[in-house]
């Protein structure tokens, strides 16, 4: 049986993974394993060491710590609490693909969709 905290870092990894672009295969060579591994690792259905994680972060260009942020609201998420998103929105490909769009506009126009999405948001 997985455990939550082990998904939840699997979440994380893939979820960084698809934001910087990089695939499954990628991440494997730039850590030294193969590709099957990496996926098991995002399914939560291998544990990762901490050794492993430590060469995982310093691919993916991140810290450690950011495999265990939001750990309490995916906790809280699986006892039902109420939440405005879903509790799984950054492991969407759909949402990183759209955080990824909106980064790639322009400053200034990035900020005028942000206030014409949040005018709409209000609405609803």
């Amino acid at each position: 049986m997985t455990h939550p905290v082990d998904v939840h870092v699997g979440k994380r990894i893939r979820h960084r993974r698809w934001l910087v672009g990089m695939t499954q295969q990628q991440l494997a060579e730039h850590v030294g394993i193969k590709f099957q591994q990496i996926q098991k690792y995002e399914t939560g259905a291998n544990r990762v060491s901490a050794s492993r994680l430590w060469d995982i972060s310093n691919a993916l260009q991140v810290t450690i710590s950011f495999f265990f942020e939001g750990i309490e609201d995916s906790e809280n998420a699986q006892k039902g609490a109420e939440t405005s998103a879903p509790a799984d929105l950054m492991a969407d490909k759909e949402a990183l693909d759209l955080i990824r769009s909106y980064y790639a506009i322009p400053e200034n126009q990035r900020r005028r969709l942000f206030e014409l999405a949040r005018a709409l948001s209000d609405v609803a």
